[in-house]
């Protein structure tokens, strides 16, 4: 028998528990996200020990394949670390990403994310988009309506370019934005890591400024920052509920 948590941190949900070895949990991800016939949720994390950090996570989107990192995962996560007393609130654990940095405020967490990498502009069915890698690679656009998000263009342009695909719009100092993702191929009511490079490629931009509200689909308010080259990434989570299996 193992208990599970299921968190939500502003729309995307994931299942967590900690365990001593680390393993394939590629099929158990399948089960525990379908959302018909599991407990449902957009990836299966997995806290390990780790000989330095705090810790190591083994992160699965819901089809069951690994992820090098994720933005709101990443918040979730550090605050299940805290509720099971196995990190501090400000704690270092690892990805495949590499190191992250999180620091937990009762149900508000931040994290401090990978170095961002602009790797190239790219123009595709009248629009210009950039690819970014903010832990994970994904395609960023300016120029679509934010209230009709294309999913067959974004579901052609995600296999095509084997990233994330979002479209983001800026309104009175903030930005909105809609990701597709590979591993749920789907929207999602949020993306961390494609609010950091869509808020990325605006300051670049000079559209927004170092400090900036965000808004994915899911309507909840979050808060991207970059200080010294580092995008800072914070809002509330949820625990939604505990089960065992």
């Amino acid at each position: 028998m193992r208990q599970v948590v299921k968190y939500s941190a502003n729309g995307n949900d994931f299942v967590i528990f900690h365990a001593f070895l680390k393993e394939d949990f590629s099929e158990l991800a399948k089960k525990l996200c379908h959302r018909q016939e599991g407990i449902g949720a957009d990836g299966l994390i997995v806290l390990i020990p780790h000989a330095t950090l705090d810790f190591e996570w083994c992160f699965y989107n819901a089809d069951g394949s690994s992820a090098e990192m994720c933005g709101n995962g990443t918040r979730a996560c550090a605050h299940y670390a805290v509720d099971n007393h196995l990190a501090p609130t400000t704690m270092r654990f690892l990805t495949l990403a590499g190191e992250i940095k999180c620091v937990v405020d009762g149900t508000r967490v931040q994290s401090d994310l990978t170095p961002p990498v602009i790797e190239k502009k790219i123009e595709e069915n009248g629009k210009t988009w950039w690819l970014i890698n903010t832990g994970v690679p994904h395609l960023v656009t300016f120029d679509a309506d934010i209230e009709n998000f294309d999913i067959n263009e974004a579901r052609v342009l995600r296999h095509k370019y084997n990233c994330n695909v979002n479209i983001s719009s800026i309104e009175d100092g903030f930005m909105r934005v809609r990701t597709y993702e590979r591993g749920v191929e789907d929207e999602t009511l949020a993306c961390g890591t494609g609010m950091a490079a869509c808020f990325y490629r605006a300051n670049q931009e000079k559209k927004v400024s170092n400090a900036s509200k965000v808004i994915p689909t899911s309507g909840e308010e979050l808060f991207l920052g970059l200080e010294n080259g580092i995008i800072t990434f914070t809002g509330d989570v949820r625990k939604v509920f505990v089960t065992d299996i």
